[in-house]
């Protein structure tokens, strides 16, 4: 879990994993049956996502999936050319519409 950004509105989270898929090897030296079945090797599905803050409600949102990537898409255009607060924070609204999950401590 890495803290992306804060202010006093807005709290942005990354979350992943750091487990990739750990498939069998079909192919190679090492190579095991298709159909084979190995306990070693459980498929681990790999997800990331954002959590987006809005302390103004008390409202979290989760985006994974294909909003995660619209998002990491947003984040690789801000690491290209700087925005300014007000263009991150107004950025950061119009995700705070879809906040539905009341903020509660773990």
């Amino acid at each position: 879990m890495n803290l992306l950004y804060e202010s006093d509105t807005f709290a942005v989270t990354h979350l992943a994993t750091d487990q990739a898929w750990d498939t069998p090897t079909t192919t190679g030296l090492n190579a095991e049956p298709a159909n084979a079945v190995n306990t070693a090797h459980k498929p681990t599905l790999v997800r990331h996502g954002f959590e987006i803050v809005d302390k103004r409600s008390g409202k979290e949102v989760y985006l994974d999936g294909s909003w995660a990537e619209l998002f990491q898409e947003k984040l690789q255009a801000w690491q290209r050319q700087s925005p300014t607060q007000e263009e991150v924070e107004d950025t950061l609204d119009s995700y705070a519409g879809l906040a539905q999950m009341p903020v509660t401590i773990h």
